[in-house]
């Protein structure tokens, strides 16, 4: 059994990223298990904090999720052009203490994957994450990409996807993702 974690860069009641997680739980192959994960109850990052009262328990039962996975799939927005902040935040509390990055995130198998209203999905967010990525050392999938525009449109008010073509993208996505990390 190949066990992913998918982590939405959304808080979003009705996240659009959230729900291909959704559908990539729902549409996953036989012997791959893929579980969802948010970060609510995650505060911001504050060192003060962290100094004065430890991790947050919300930081340390979604890092303990983590470090059981085989792969990780972050769903991320784009905001502005760019990462969304609460999801960048999740990963900056994730890698506190400095000494447990690599084994939260060193060489973990990791994809991408996105939907927006916009007309380019969101491409920019990708793109941002790549040098924090890097720095992470996970050991990102680039095989499959999956770039979900005009999201409004074809992921329903309940969540569910509306459109064929993508039920079928974001099962193969996971079955190339699972793969990947088996």
């Amino acid at each position: 059994m190949v066990k992913l974690l998918g982590i939405s860069g959304s808080l979003r009641a009705g996240s659009f990223n959230t729900a291909l997680l959704n559908a990539a739980a729902a549409l996953a192959p036989e012997g791959v298990e893929v579980s969802v994960a948010t970060l609510a109850g995650i505060p911001l990052y504050d060192g003060d904090l962290e100094a004065r009262e430890g991790l947050p328990a919300a930081v340390v039962a979604l890092k303990a999720r983590i470090q059981a996975c085989d792969g990780l799939i972050l769903a991320t927005p784009e905001y502005n052009a760019g990462m969304p902040g609460v999801l960048k935040n999740g990963i900056d509390w994730l890698t506190r203490p400095p000494e447990d990055l690599a084994k939260t995130f060193g060489d973990r198998p990791l994809a991408l994957l996105g939907a927006s209203p916009s007309g380019f999905g969101t491409v920019l967010g990708q793109n941002a994450w790549l040098p924090v990525l890097r720095f992470l050392g996970v050991r990102q999938w680039t095989a499959g990409r999956l770039l979900v525009s005009r999201a409004h449109q074809i992921i329903g008010a309940d969540g569910s996807i509306t459109d064929d073509a993508l039920r079928g993208q974001v099962r193969d996505f996971v079955a190339g993702f699972a793969a990947f990390c088996a």
